[in-house]
């Protein structure tokens, strides 16, 4: 049986379409490049889908390759809302069967409440209006919509003690956030562990990291950190991953009681008068 493919985005649809348009006109990248007016290894991220090209890159590339306005036109269902580096994620994230997510500070994105977001954004954007606070919680909030869907993804997270300690956007924002994930969990929607302070080092500790799944593609594995992120498909990183998040899961406390532990913290928050 063949080895399966990695799991294509839009973006990558978009760019290997753009290849064979080119191709089939008979330019080189860096011919197309020059009637774009951009270098060849831009055309080569647009064709890689690591990149989407701009609005009039799209309409140059058109007149180009005489593609009456395909690409612009694609181009329009294509742009994201999320960061460059998120992009892609966000789209795998709507197709994956199976979500593993770790998160060592904060709580996972698809999970947050709007007053947690919201002191999220808050303290890493100094200058800011509420219409792009607003929008910015609005954004993130929405992946929440997975978890309308009475089976797919099966989501398992696991969380660092530290995820339920960090008092983010005060004790009754905090009390709200562990909340809801402690319902969720209960509601059988989810599953939820936690690494607590106790295990020491353990396999994730340096790393937010997410594994993905899906029915008819090979898994990844997404790292992030501070306005940046990678997203593996080389199976070596997505096996070393799997193995670590599975050495961590190893070190974690049982369902009940890291449900217990969850509820506990959010009474600690909404009793926290300071």
């Amino acid at each position: 049986m063949s080895e399966r493919q990695k799991p294509r985005t839009q973006r990558e649809k978009y760019g290997e379409e753009l290849r064979l348009r080119r191709v089939a006109a008979g330019l080189t990248q860096e011919q197309l490049g020059e009637l774009v007016v951009c270098s060849p290894t831009l055309v080569s991220h647009f064709e890689a889908g690591r990149r989407l090209p701009k609005p009039d890159d799209a309409r140059r590339i058109d007149r180009a390759l005489k593609t009456d306005g395909f690409f612009a036109r694609w181009l329009v269902d294509l742009e994201s809302k999320y960061a460059d580096h998120f992009a892609a994620v966000a789209e795998l994230e709507q197709q994956a069967t199976l979500i593993q997510q770790f998160a060592l500070s904060l709580v996972p994105g698809v999970f947050q409440t709007d007053g947690y977001a919201r002191a999220v954004f808050r303290a890493y954007r100094p200058n800011h209006t509420a219409d792009e606070l607003d929008e910015a919680v609005v954004i993130r909030t929405k992946r929440a919509r997975i978890l309308e869907r009475s089976l797919n993804p099966v989501i398992w997270t696991l969380l660092d003690e530290s995820v339920l300690r960090r008092c983010v956007g005060g004790p009754q924002v905090m009390a709200e956030q562990l909340r809801n994930i402690a319902d969720l969990a209960e509601a059988g929607r989810i599953r939820v562990h936690v690494l607590p302070y106790g295990v020491g080092a353990h396999a994730l500790q340096q790393s937010y990291l997410t594994l993905m799944s899906f029915e008819d593609a090979a898994p990844v594995a997404y790292v992030e950190a501070f306005r940046t992120g990678h997203l593996m498909d080389d199976p070596a990183l997505v096996a070393a991953s799997q193995t670590a998040y599975a050495l961590a899961l190893s070190d974690a406390l049982s369902q009940q009681e890291s449900l217990a532990l969850v509820r506990a913290a959010a009474e600690e928050h909404a009793h926290d008068q300071r």
